[in-house]
């Protein structure tokens, strides 16, 4: 006998499949894009079995679950999770009300599992389905993916700690998401708040003006702030809007209980918040780094005395290529949260062009991108990361001017301070190269030409730049010695000319002389190695022990100094991590330095060399290496340290 069967799926090829399969077996089929629809359909129709994705928009799969099992008529429907995301979480989903788990994979494997459990559904018990997970294709990659999710997670902590209501609502506003301390500025529980209009919520004297602020917000505004509070469950809240840029028109409304607080007061902590993500990005930063570290640890271990003809050998280059790119990316961060320091080196602009473009074009495919790159270019010396934000706002500014597409041509060239000649400026004397950005858009009168490396100056509608993009480009260009001009026409398109100074500087000798093959220093002694990460412990000890020496353990700053005191006289060196819970890296160095006022250690951190380290360093401490390292630069560092 066929079963009333509801599909809940942001994904349309998978709605399609499932309904196709389901109605083939004779059972009645109706389908949603999103919790909100689902909910609608659900306030008419009492499905027998209902298959949720765990991941979607207007209210996700869990927040979905827990609603319908608060609905007395639908308490005997049999809910299976349909997800591929959930085979890595290994969660209880009967905790949120779902009675099976299916990991989407192929889907002929995976349709027998669903006939199945639609066969099994009314005896609740499946012992003949497995929660495989379907796509992973080694071990190595279950343990990223596991990693990726734990960052996943933080940020859901982030949001339900939050002390602000947040409130993500669409266009027809409509609520989709909430934190706890939106539920409680509301006075409403989760099945309640969920899918019912946001404004509402209000009482009549606010409802007509808050109903034309989010019509301001929709229309394209910038965060709308009310000028003075407004009534929430008989608490005066004050409240943002602003647009969030997807293509579904959303926003997000931010609840700010101003009722024992000035004005003043809530202005101030808002300005403190910046301060917060700014931690927040460090401390992302630097987790994420101990994660690189234990993958470059892993990578160097397994390609030391490796054969370059080995399979598996390029295999390992490309990750730790990868590993290098996620370092580039968490310096940035780093220095967003100023706990970082730009690294100077041999550049080869062409290839940079090359990566960026490929990226930039594998997302914006309506630009048709062409490349004149000369084979002879000189070498730059710069920062790779802070000269690829360089490039990659110089193609969205360029990408923006042309919203229907276009061509963006890319050129690069040698030349000298002579072919700089009739300028604003006066070059230093010197080789130069010279890459060329020009696009086909909208271009610029000369008003908007003077004033784009403004900051702040922005032509985009509010809500959709801050003006810093172009600024920040020029601040770039001028920190590594070199000069941006522009030249546009109305309709024609924007061209930008950049030049930097040339280095007699070899970028080969340095990427693959000195950072391609694993030359290791080898030594004696014996090394205490002090981190709290156990994934950090585990590599390290085992990259020290490659060198031939003798590695003690210490997981916190306590342990490391009963272990120094008992055994100084064995201890030629100590590794040292910089942030540990308990004693961190600084006092645990002070410590260490009063039992032995000549002793030897090497600072390590997922932070840079800026700030706190720089401080122990000042204080006698021996060397700092920044994580992720590779075998090459531990065992530079332990040489330099102890024939010092």
């Amino acid at each position: 006998m066929g079963k009333k069967i509801l599909v809940v799926d942001n994904d349309l090829l998978m709605l399609e499949l499932m309904n196709n399969l389901l109605e083939k077996e004779g059972h009645e089929v109706l389908t949603a894009q999103d919790g909100i629809s689902a909910l609608d359909i659900l306030g008419t129709y009492v499905p027998d079995v209902m298959f949720i994705d765990l991941v979607m928009p207007n209210i996700g799969g869990k927040t979905l679950c827990r609603i319908i099992r608060k609905m007395p008529e639908l308490k005997n429907a049999y809910i299976i999770i349909l997800s591929a995301i959930a085979a890595e979480e290994e969660e209880d989903f009967t905790g949120f009300g779902a009675d099976l788990c299916i990991a989407k994979g192929p889907f002929e494997e995976m349709a027998r599992h669903v006939l199945d459990a639609i066969d099994q559904s009314d005896q609740k018990i499946l012992p003949h389905l497995p929660r495989a997970s379907v796509g992973v294709e080694t071990i190595h990659a279950r343990e990223i993916t596991r990693e990726l999710l734990s960052v996943k997670r933080h940020f859901e902590i982030v949001l339900e700690s939050m002390s602000e209501g947040i409130l993500e609502i669409t266009p027809e506003a409509k609520i989709v998401y909430a934190n706890p301390a939106a539920f409680s500025l509301a006075g409403k529980p989760e099945e309640e708040l969920l899918a019912s209009n946001f404004i509402d919520l209000f009482s009549s004297p606010d409802r007509h003006r808050i109903k034309n602020l989010f019509e301001g917000v929709l229309n394209g505004a910038q965060t709308i702030s009310l000028d003075s509070p407004v009534m929430l469950n008989d608490r005066q809240v004050s409240l943002y809007l602003q647009p969030l840029k997807d293509k579904e028109s959303r926003a997000l409304v931010i609840l700010n209980d101003v009722t024992d607080q000035k004005r003043m007061e809530a202005r101030l902590l808002q300005s403190g918040k910046m301060e917060v993500a700014g931690t927040l990005a460090a401390g992302i930063a630097h987790d994420f780094n101990n994660l690189l570290m234990a993958i470059q640890g892993n990578v160097s271990l397994t390609l030391l005395g490796m054969n370059p003809s080995h399979p598996n050998y390029e295999r390992l280059k490309n990750i730790e290529k990868r590993v290098q790119s996620g370092a580039r990316l968490t310096a940035q961060l780093l220095g967003y949260a100023r706990k970082g320091r730009y690294e100077i080196k041999p550049v080869d602009l062409n290839r940079l062009v090359k990566e960026i473009a490929y990226t930039f074009g594998r997302v914006r495919k309506e630009i048709t991108i062409h490349r004149e790159l000369a084979e002879d270019l000189f070498t730059i010396e710069a920062d790779q990361g802070q000269m690829e934000q360089a490039l990659l706002n110089l193609f969205i500014n360029a990408a923006d001017a042309m919203p229907s597409g276009g061509s963006l041509f890319l050129k690069t060239g040698n030349t000298t301070h002579e072919g700089m000649k009739g300028r604003l400026y006066a070059p230093k004397p010197g080789n130069y190269i010279l890459l060329t950005i020009r696009d086909t858009g909208s271009g610029m009168d000369n008003e908007t030409k003077e004033r784009i490396f403004e900051p702040f100056f922005t032509t985009k509608e509010m809500g959709r730049g801050t003006g810093l993009g172009l600024a920040s480009v020029y601040g770039i260009i001028k920190g590594h010695g070199g000069y941006i001009d522009v030249e546009s026409e109305k309709g024609v398109g924007t061209t930008f000319s950049i030049y930097l100074p040339a280095t007699k500087a070899e970028v080969s000798a340095y990427t693959e002389e000195k950072e391609g093959r694993i030359e290791v220093s080898r030594g004696s002694g014996t090394v205490l190695f002090v981190d709290d990460e156990e994934m950090i412990i585990d590599v390290g000890t085992k990259m020290v022990e490659a060198f031939g020496y003798e590695v003690l353990t210490a997981r916190d700053g306590k342990e490391a100094i009963e272990i120094y005191k008992v055994k100084r006289d064995r201890i030629d060196m100590v590794i040292l991590d910089m942030i540990m819970p308990g004693l961190g890296g600084g006092e645990t160095y002070d410590r260490l330095k009063e039992i032995n006022p000549d002793i030897k250690v090497l600072l390590s951190s997922g932070y840079s060399i800026d700030g706190q380290a720089n401080e122990i360093l000042e204080r006698g401490c021996d060397g700092f290496i920044q994580k992720p390292f590779n075998m090459n630069q531990l065992s530079r560092k332990i040489r330099e340290i102890l024939d010092n």
